[in-house]
């Protein structure tokens, strides 16, 4: 029996519905009120201007930096100045035995502390410069800090004769700054040594140091002296790396902006 072949019918053309063709069209519609959205936040009241909101907008349409990128961004060094009060230029005090004979100078005192000091600051990865006392390097010289070490006399004054002092400029562009850096040392140093801040001794010498009128306006300084070398003998000939931690902890708490008390800030002679 012959069969005769079916040819299959075309199947109708598929056309996109009217919800399909909806769709479509939204979606351009979406995209435009994102980005005017974007616009709109952007068109602050502070940014009412035609070249501010343009240097928003390119802000906006210019790759920025990943995040890792900047916290991985090295940043610069804090230089610090230490001097060494007295060094390259004379003694200083002179301590003598019951001989008669020299055995002890404020100079070498001043500058094994200074050492110390520096040594502590470039191990938290500070740039540290080891000062003389009239040191060429002081002309104009720009530092986040800069803290002269010196001591007192070795001669016995009396049972008060004990102690540290320190002193600030006052001749600074920033007196707020001056005396945060002078309490800070106080406050450290005292905690460090245990020892008395002899405010009382602070002459008019030390407020006028010679250096607080060499360097650059903008460098905050002080000078600490940091005992006396007679009753005081013991602790900065024997445990100089104590005194100098008391100073280093100073130094650090003024530039690391750390809680600290006021202490006075002496603004005449005695």
């Amino acid at each position: 029996m012959e069969t005769l072949s079916q040819t299959p019918e075309p199947k109708p053309e598929l056309k996109p519905t009217p919800k399909r063709r909806m769709v479509n069209a939204f979606a351009p519609t979406v995209g435009v009120a994102v980005f005017l959205a974007t616009l709109f936040t952007a068109w602050t009241p502070n940014s009412l201007f035609a070249s501010n909101l343009q240097e928003q907008l390119q802000m906006m349409l210019t790759p920025q930096a990943a995040p890792e990128e900047i916290i991985n961004t090295p940043q610069p060094q804090l230089r610090i100045g230490i001097v060494a009060g007295h060094n390259g230029n004379d003694s200083g005090a002179v301590c003598t035995n019951e001989d008669g004979e020299v055995d002890l100078t404020e100079a070498e005192v001043n500058l094994e502390i200074a050492e110390l000091v520096k040594k502590n600051l470039e191990s938290q990865g500070f740039l540290v410069d080891l000062l003389n006392e009239f040191d060429t390097r002081l002309n104009g010289y720009r530092a986040v800090a800069l803290v002269s070490i010196h001591n007192d006399s070795c001669e016995y004054v009396n049972d008060e004769a004990t102690g540290f002092k320190v002193a600030s400029s006052l001749d600074t562009r920033d007196i707020n700054r001056a005396q945060r850096l002078n309490a800070c040392l106080v406050d450290r140093y005292q905690r460090a040594t245990q020892m008395t801040f002899h405010a009382g001794s602070i002459t008019a010498d030390m407020r006028e140091y010679h250096a607080f009128a060499e360097i650059d306006p903008n460098t905050i300084t002080a000078i600490i002296e940091t005992g006396f070398l007679n009753l005081d003998r013991e602790i900065l000939t024997g445990q100089p790396e104590l005194v100098a931690s008391g100073v280093t902890q100073g130094i650090l708490c003024f530039i690391n902006n750390e809680s600290v008390m006021p202490t006075p800030f002496p603004t005449t002679a005695p």
